[in-house]
C-alpha cells in the first residue's frame, strides 16, 4: 500500500477516505445524493449520514474518486473537506452502503458530553508531532481505536485506551485519570473518532488534550515508517494498509508470540473473536481457535472442521 497507482494494465484504484462534522438539516436528502453520485461513479464502500455530519470511505478507480470527489466538493458544506486516499485493491468493498444514524461513531455521548460541532480538542498536524518527537516533548498519545486494531500498529510509546467500541471509552475513563495533567494527544485511523474521544476527555476535565489532525492515515502518509510502528487497521478487505517506509512488525500472533500482522476470526462460530495469528498457528485456509476454551468447545459439539489443529 506503498503507493496509489499499480505498474498493471488494469485500471488502478484508490480509497477515499472523509468525514465532517456539520449540522446536516436533512440526513435523508444527502445519503440520497451520494448513494446517487456514487453508483454513478461505480464506487463502492460505505458512508454514513447524521444530523451531526458525513463519514465516509469508497473505492473505485483513480478517475472515478476524483470525479465523485469533484462532484461532492460541489456542496457548499464540503467544498474545503479532507479526503484522504490510499491505494485500492479493486475489491476493498463488496458492495455501496448508505445509511442514516443518529451518530457518525456510536458512542452514546449525550451532546453535552461531547459535540464536535460546539466544541472539541485542538488540533495537532503531522508535521506539528512529528516535530514534538524529535523534540522529545513531554506528552502521551493515547490511542482511541479498537484494542485489536491497536495490535497491529501503534505510535511509539502510545497508551492504548483499552476499549473494543466506541461507546466503551466512559467504562475506562477513570484508568486515564493518573494523564490528566499531562499533554494529551488523541489518535484514531481518520480522526472521526477522535473528535468526539477528545471532546469527552474535556468534558471530564481533561485540560491539555489534543487531537492528530487528519488521524493516523495522514500522519503515516506524510510520515511512512516513522514513529508509527505496524500497520494501520481498516474496515475493509485489505483489512491493514501501510505508505511503505522502513517498517516495523508489531503485531504479534495470539497464540505463539510470533511477529504478524495476518488477522483471522476464531474459528468457533459463538466466539469469532478477531485476532492476530501466524501462518504456523492456521490451516491452509487462514483459520484458527483464539484459546483452548474455544477449541474445546467445538470439540465437544464436532462443529468445527479444525479439530485436528494441534496449534491449541
Amino acid at each position: 500500500m506503498d503507493a496509489l497507482h499499480s505498474d498493471t494494465t488494469a485500471p488502478a484504484h484508490q480509497v477515499l477516505l472523509f468525514y465532517r462534522y456539520t449540522t446536516v438539516e436533512s440526513p435523508q436528502e444527502l445519503a440520497d445524493h451520494v448513494r446517487t453520485l456514487a453508483a454513478t461513479h461505480a464506487l463502492k464502500g460505505r458512508v454514513i449520514v447524521a444530523h451531526e455530519g458525513i463519514n465516509a470511505t469508497l473505492e473505485g478507480t483513480i478517475d472515478d474518486t476524483e470525479a465523485f470527489a469533484d462532484e461532492f466538493k460541489k456542496d457548499e458544506r464540503f467544498t474545503d473537506i479532507d479526503i484522504k486516499r490510499s491505494r485500492g485493491t479493486g475489491g476493498s468493498f463488496r458492495d455501496l452502503s448508505v445509511k442514516v444514524r443518529d451518530e457518525l461513531v456510536s458512542t452514546g455521548f449525550t451532546q453535552e458530553e461531547a459535540d464536535p460541532r460546539v466544541r472539541t480538542a485542538p488540533k495537532l498536524t503531522a508535521e506539528e508531532l512529528r516535530s514534538w518527537y524529535e523534540s522529545q516533548r513531554d506528552f502521551v498519545v493515547v490511542d482511541m481505536r479498537n484494542d485489536y486494531e491497536f495490535a497491529s500498529g501503534r505510535f511509539e510509546h502510545s497508551v492504548e485506551a483499552g476499549i473494543s467500541a466506541a461507546r466503551h471509552l466512559p467504562l475506562v475513563v477513570h484508568k486515564l485519570e493518573p494523564l490528566k495533567n499531562k499533554t494529551i494527544v488523541t489518535v484514531c485511523t481518520g480522526g472521526v473518532r477522535c473528535e468526539k474521544m477528545s471532546a469527552y476527555l474535556q468534558h471530564k476535565g481533561f485540560e491539555h488534550v489534543y487531537q492528530l489532525d487528519g488521524g493516523i492515515h495522514t500522519y503515516m502518509e506524510k510520515f511512512p515508517g516513522k514513529d508509527f510502528k505496524g500497520t494501520l487497521y481498516t474496515f475493509d478487505e485489505r483489512i491493514t494498509m501501510h505508505f511503505g517506509g522502513e517498517r516495523e512488525v508489531v503485531g504479534t500472533c495470539r497464540l505463539c508470540d510470533t511477529k504478524c500482522e495476518t488477522y483471522v476470526n476464531c474459528a468457533n462460530e459463538w466466539c469469532h473473536l478477531h485476532f492476530l495469528a501466524c501462518a504456523g498457528c492456521t490451516d491452509e485456509r487462514e483459520r484458527a481457535f483464539c484459546s483452548s476454551e474455544c477449541r474445546e468447545a467445538c470439540a465437544v459439539a464436532g462443529s468445527s472442521p479444525l479439530l485436528n489443529q494441534t496449534s491449541l
